[in-house]
């Protein structure tokens, strides 16, 4: 099941719940940034999706949050993380974004069944750990893009996806 609109997260949840608890993991990039390169904080809109981006969670019950060493990622996932009274778990890039994919998407699946994992990344990561994680139709965000969600629910037997966006529509973008 594929679903391409604007919907809340616990709707889309609702959608597409199983009988038996499932795992969901929902899966964005980092905030806008304040700079073009290097670890940059987030920028004042970046700091505003990253809000958006805990309200958008406020009802899932996150249990794990994690995210890259970077500034932004760890900025974005800030919010969430306080909501939930837990910490943003770091996972690095050792052994390149192939290798980080297959920890990212190991360290979701320890996860138990029932829990909400949120994992924030960036353009060139999150379609890899989505496919990772068992979304094929997995596409990479364009540069200007910040406000594409991805949500996996994982049963075990099957692995139902929605692509969905979050906070304010990225600008410039034509999203």
């Amino acid at each position: 099941m594929m679903i391409h609109r604007l919907i809340p997260l616990a709707l889309a949840a609702a959608l597409i719940a199983l009988p038996t608890q499932a795992q969901t993991v929902v899966i964005v990039r980092h905030g806008e940034k304040a700079g073009p390169s290097g670890d940059v904080d987030l920028s004042a809109a970046g700091q505003a999706r990253g809000e958006a981006l805990a309200q958008a969670l406020g009802g899932a019950k996150v249990s794990l949050v994690l995210a890259t060493p970077l500034k932004r990622t760890q900025q974005t996932a800030g919010a969430t993380a306080r909501d939930a009274g837990i910490a943003v778990v770091a996972v690095g890039f050792d052994g390149g974004d192939a290798a980080h994919a297959q920890r990212v998407a190991q360290a979701a699946r320890k996860a138990g069944r029932a829990e909400t994992v949120l994992i924030v990344g960036h353009s060139n990561t999150v379609a890899d750990i989505a496919r990772t994680l068992g979304d094929t139709r997995a596409v990479a965000p364009r540069d200007c893009e910040y406000d594409r969600m991805t949500v996996l629910v994982l049963d075990g037997a099957a692995t139902r996806v929605i692509h969905t966006r979050y906070g304010a529509q990225s600008e410039g973008c034509g999203t």
